[in-house]
């Protein structure tokens, strides 16, 4: 396999539904800052080329919990994390872009949400048996090219609804959810949602928690998380 499926590959895998929609909600309820764990990964992904993978090469490892196991011995720490990983991947990565890309089925074509799922689960198992792990490249490139086209579209689609750019805080600001929670401020725009680093003692997201804290984080999702590292290692 060539480099730009593979690097199409791991940018779909990335950036799939759950960010499309959760992190744009997140980010339209609270400001930008939510995006400091992308803002992460631009050196921490560079930290995965060149120090991570070429210590899992020439350990000659194909998967995370067999580095753990050649590293410390035995076989119960690669059970564990094996276990482990299975469980992170299917509650907090897999069922959130389940459920985010079937409302976005839900949304535009009015399907049921169960139904959106379920047909979700049974094309891509059809493609991933069927053609393996070349299917799943492929056609995460594809979706590449989809989402990053699809995003243009979006993005001058919305510049082009509040008359630009420059706009933007001033829109942000002023703007009221259509569903709100009666008698508390959680639905209104934060004062400081523009602020990438923002008050370490005030600021839901504090600058040291952003810059230290999520560090670490992206750190284990980049480096040592075994969805996130095996298609780039392989």
């Amino acid at each position: 396999m060539v480099w730009w499926p593979i690097g199409a590959s791991l940018f779909a895998s990335s950036e799939g539904s759950g960010l499309f929609i959760g992190l744009a909600g997140t980010g339209a309820a609270s400001g930008i800052a939510v995006a400091g764990f992308e803002w992460n990964a631009t050196y921490v992904l560079l930290a995965l080329a060149w120090v991570f993978v070429p210590v899992y090469i020439s350990s000659g490892i194909v998967t995370m919990p067999e580095y753990l196991g050649r590293r410390f011995g035995g076989e119960r720490i690669r059970m564990y994390l094996s276990t482990l990983s299975l469980l992170l991947s299917v509650f907090t990565k897999i069922s959130t872009d389940l459920y985010s890309g079937a409302l976005f089925v839900q949304v535009c074509l009015g399907w049921n949400l169960y139904v959106s799922t379920v047909l979700m689960l049974v094309v891509t198992a059809l493609y991933t048996i069927a053609g393996g792990l070349a299917a799943v490249i492929y056609t995460d490139t594809l979706q590449t090219f989809i989402m990053i086209i699809g995003a243009i579209i979006l993005t001058i689609t919305a510049f082009n609804k509040i008359d630009g750019y420059h706009n933007l805080e001033k829109v942000y600001l002023n703007a009221i959810p259509s569903k709100i929670i009666p008698n508390t401020t959680c639905h209104l725009p934060r004062a400081d949602a523009m602020h990438l680093f923002r008050d370490p003692v005030a600021g839901d997201l504090p600058w040291t928690g952003m810059t230290f804290g999520l560090t670490i984080l992206a750190t284990w999702y980049w480096c040592t998380d075994q969805a996130s590292v095996q298609l780039i290692y392989n």
